[in-house]
């Protein structure tokens, strides 16, 4: 299936396809600590603010298939936190469901690697909601690993 899929730049009418995916972004973080619409709305916005214009160094790629959309990723600039140098990030990455464990997500990653590269970047972060496993998986196994852990304790 993925020598026929296309990774490309997103256009403004991809953003209706990538507003699709929030709610499957929004349901795999299972916090119990905050309500379903509070979650939703977070992703929402979080969407919305990736979306705008700004002056970080970003890019938001499509991956498709006859035209059909299968999933985005998001890559921008990022200070690393241990050594503070400039480093590539992607805040968001989705894969429709339907297309999901067909290497939609691994084409998208690479691509957003190979930006970061291109860019000049030595390494690339991403966050994951921590009980998320099925993404945690497959980022490992695309050689990402833990660096820190962010915890909460509701009160």
């Amino acid at each position: 299936m993925t020598d026929k899929i296309n990774i490309r730049n997103a256009k403004q009418t991809d953003h209706n396809f990538i507003f699709t995916l929030s709610p499957d972004l929004a349901q795999v973080a299972n916090l119990k600590w905050h309500d379903d619409n509070t979650v939703s709305k977070m992703q929402d916005d979080y969407i919305a603010q990736m979306l705008k214009q700004t002056s970080v160094n970003n890019i938001t790629l499509i991956a498709e298939k006859n035209g059909v959309s299968l999933g985005f990723v998001h890559a921008c600039e990022h200070q690393d936190s241990i050594s503070n140098e400039a480093c590539g990030t992607v805040p968001l990455l989705a894969v429709s469901a339907k297309t999901q464990g067909m290497g939609v997500g691994k084409l998208l990653i690479q691509a957003a690697e190979k930006w970061s590269k291109q860019q000049g970047y030595r390494l690339l972060h991403l966050e994951v909601f921590a009980n998320n496993e099925k993404a945690k998986g497959f980022y490992n196994n695309l050689g990402f690993e833990p660096e820190t852990l962010h915890m909460v304790k509701a009160l």
